[in-house]
């Protein structure tokens, strides 16, 4: 060891160490409340209890150093979770086949290039895997040590779920931390669950609220919303602010739309000691959405060692939980809007939100989008304006030095050292704005749309226009005049069913998210989406559909249970969906074993439902085997099994002996077929839409309690039938790792539309299928995506 390494291991066993007047031994457990933040990722969601590989860990660190090449976007901390070394019920060791087989240079190779990133490794594990003799004890704590002697490890995450911490093994546990330290005096300790009795002050946090945040499997929308993350952004604050707490971090695996929201309160409201802290699989983002991730965590880099004082804000004021962070001269502050109408809040620029007695402040909006508010003078007060079920993120200060534009709202794309700053000018359709330069002398060219632009330059005011027809009302908006209940006998519910139950899925949930943002054209990004859902643990669950019609006999796609929790509706019903009417002679059906065939007796008859619109079925009957000849000589779209095999491996289709083009062919399995299903009431309304902005959809949400899958929607536009493909909480799924969270009140259904249907009669139909709980009331609101609005380009060279 080296003269360096002997002071730095001293200087730590003395911070650790420390005796007070009283003669008790303080510990430092690795931060406290005055600690700046770290940024993490975790990967729990992108393996499961299996556990991650060198392969697999290597690919996300790729991902990550790309973005820190692209953005400048820095990640401190890169934390294995469960089945690298413990996993679930199990004590592992680096000298295991498992181990070795899964990291077979140790974590050699993974800490090289960690290092090159400045990131730091954590890892996942139990806090009592000491064993029951004093060797195994020993080979416990010197395997932990060497984790931060030989890899710089600085987070631990002791986790309920591998087991307790045993009385007896309490100083064993306190030895452990503290010979740590020694080598990693920064060390996280996270607590999961645990109580660890002499070993608690050694611990760093606590999982606030324990609570996962797994959109719509831990983490569902308790009322209705425009998106699945309504709950994430009703979280609450901890007790006293205290930040050495752990929030569980924000999922990006599924229900992915809004996650920015959710992300600017965790980094900057709660602003915990890991912050910002995502976890599950970033690279399901679509591409456009990669610089808005790397700009939160800029920001948050840039202002961390401020971030650390925070002031809870008068709720009566600022709504619900809405904080100001910072020193006397600069503030963050966070406000959020968890109803379905703007809110206007009054921030007022004086001590009230934390500042000092100065002569101005800019106020400057970071998201949703960025603009400049203004320069004010102490004690003004002004108007914020927050969208529905949406956060805001403010800068006030003496001075921000951060690019920017006067006169309208964009987003900083790309701000690094030694490149051009990039930005997007957002605009709604048809509109004109008269901007300017901030900071203009900074710069020694402007290209405004691929043009170079003086006027901009010379610090001049100029208009730019965005094309499309200008809006005269709200994008977000209700638009019902209220439902009435019509006469069943007048509406073939059947159909409507049908028609959302076909135009949504039972995929897991990661695979929605890939189907919302499409594949990545960005190598380091296309790279991680293709190793997570090749792994065998995706693959061998039979977790998506298109397993079906993929012509491997080895993947399938079947009904998934998950800790014996059946997840489908009234036992499901496998639908085929064959993208448009297509004639067949027959079809094939193969499951490759007996057992898969079950509960379908061998060579017993069985039947299927065939149609071409949803309003007619004919029947046709076949018998049950391991591989299925089913005779249609029809034309034909859809197709239903009330009963079905357990686990099928592929569906193939037939014309004149050749096979037919399966790339449009859909399946879901876990919907309840009608026949277990009675529809108890329908209600109704008509819109008429005057104007539809890009990226709208309806939100229709049902207000109350209509129980368990008690209520569906579906919409007749212009006389066609269109079904809701999302819901918020989500559809059922043949999950990943989490079963979906069921709910049995407030669901929102989403339908997109676009400007098509303008001045089109818009029909709404809500169907309540539980007699029991049909006191609940339906609205329909029309929302926009967040990144729908118009964009320019504007990139500037810097001096």
């Amino acid at each position: 060891m080296n003269i360096v390494k002997k002071l730095c291991v001293l200087i730590s066993i003395l911070q650790i160490s420390v005796i007070d007047t009283t003669g008790q031994k303080k510990i430092f457990p690795g931060a406290d409340e005055s600690t700046s933040s770290k940024s993490e990722y975790f990967s729990w969601i992108n393996n499961t209890n299996e556990g991650s590989t060198e392969e697999q860990t290597l690919t996300n660190l790729e991902f990550f150093k790309w973005l820190k090449d692209e953005y400048g976007m820095n990640l401190d901390i890169y934390a294995l979770d469960a089945g690298a070394i413990d996993g679930k019920k199990y004590i592992g060791n680096m000298e295991s086949e498992k181990f070795k087989r899964q990291f077979p240079n140790s974590f050699s190779t993974i800490y090289e290039m960690a290092k090159l990133m400045d990131i730091h490794l954590g890892i996942w594990g139990g806090p009592d895997c000491f064993g029951d003799t004093p060797e195994s004890e020993k080979a416990r704590i010197d395997m932990m040590v060497k984790l931060c002697r030989d890899f710089g490890f600085e987070l631990f995450k002791f986790d309920a779920v591998n087991g307790k911490l045993r009385p007896e093994k309490q100083d064993a546990f306190i030895e452990m931390m503290t010979r740590c330290r020694q080598y990693s005096p920064n060390l996280i300790l996270l607590n999961h669950r645990l109580e660890l009795g002499k070993g608690m002050p050694y611990a760093t946090t606590f999982l606030w609220e324990a609570k996962e945040t797994y959109i719509d499997a831990q983490m569902p929308n308790e009322v209705t919303a425009p998106h699945h993350r309504a709950t994430a952004l009703s979280r609450g604050l901890p007790p006293g602010l205290n930040r050495l707490t752990e929030d569980h971090g924000v999922c990006l695996s599924s229900c992915l739309d809004y996650w920015d929201d959710d992300l600017v309160l965790q980094a900057f409201n709660r602003s915990l000691i890991l912050a910002p802290q995502i976890y599950g699989n970033p690279w399901l983002l679509r591409d456009d959405e990669f610089p808005k991730l790397a700009r939160i965590f800029n920001l948050h880099e840039k202002f961390k060692d401020i971030l650390i004082n925070g002031k809870v804000l008068p709720e009566a004021k600022y709504g619900p939980y809405a904080v100001s962070r910072g020193d006397g001269n600069t503030r963050i502050i966070t406000l959020r809007n968890l109803t379905w109408n703007t809110q206007n809040y009054d921030l007022k620029l004086d001590e009230e939100i934390g500042l000092e007695n100065g002569k101005s402040f800019e106020v400057r909006q970071f998201h949703p989008t960025e603009k400049i508010l203004g320069r004010f003078k102490y004690k003004t007060e002004l108007k914020i304006e927050v969208f529905p079920f949406r956060s805001c993120l403010l800068i006030v200060s003496e001075k921000i030095d951060e690019p920017a534009v006067s006169g309208i709202d964009f987003q900083v794309i790309k701000n690094i050292e030694g490149a051009p700053v990039e930005i997007q000018l957002l605009g709604l359709p048809g509109t004109t704005s008269t901007i300017s330069l901030k900071n203009y002398r900074n710069y020694n060219s402007v290209i405004l749309n691929d043009f170079s632009n003086e006027n901009l330059l010379k610090g001049k005011q100029i208009d730019i226009s965005f094309p499309g027809e200008k809006l005269t009302q709200s994008t977000i908006r209700q638009v019902d005049s209220g439902f009435n209940a019509v006469n069943l006998q007048d509406v073939n519910w059947e159909e409507l069913y049908e028609t959302t139950v076909f135009s949504a899925d039972n995929n897991a949930m990661e695979v929605r998210s890939i189907q919302r943002s499409g594949w990545s054209t960005i190598p380091a990004v296309k790279k991680a989406q293709d190793f997570f859902f090749n792994q065998a643990a995706f693959v061998e669950r039979g977790v998506w559909d298109k397993n079906l019609f993929d012509g491997n006999l080895n993947t399938g796609f079947w009904q998934k249970r998950k800790n014996n929790i059946d997840v489908s509706v009234n036992g499901g019903c496998l639908r085929l969906d064959l993208g448009e009417i297509t004639y067949l002679d027959n079809m094939v059906i193969k499951v490759g074993d007996i057992f898969s065939l079950e509960p379908l007796p061998v060579d017993e008859g069985n039947w299927v439902e065939v149609s071409k619109d949803l309003k007619t079925w004919k029947n046709i009957n076949y018998l049950a085997n391991k591989e299925m000849l089913i005779e249609i000589n029809d034309s034909v779209r859809y197709l239903r099994f009330a009963e079905f095999p357990q686990r099928i491996i592929e569906i193939e289709g037939y014309c004149k002996g050749k096979a037919l083009n399966r790339d449009n062919w859909k399946a879901s399995n876990l919907f309840a077929h009608t026949s277990k299903l009675k529809c108890s009431k329908i209600w109704e309304t008509e819109i008429i839409l005057s104007e539809i902005a890009p990226g709208s959809y309806l939100s229709i949400a049902l207000d109350g309690k209509h129980g368990v899958d008690g209520a569906y929607v579906t919409a007749r536009i212009d006389g066609k039938l269109i079904g809701s493909p999302d819901r918020a909480p989500s559809y059922q799924s043949n999950v990943w790792v989490t079963p979906n969270a069921r709910r049995d009140k407030n669901y929102t259904y989403y339908i997109p539309i676009d400007k098509s249907i303008k001045g089109k009669k818009v029909e709404v139909f809500v169907m309540g299928f539980d007699e029991s709980n049909q006191d609940f009331e339906p609205k329909v609101f029309i929302n926009t995506q967040p990144n729908s609005m118009e964009k320019i380009s504007l990139i500037l060279n810097k001096k």
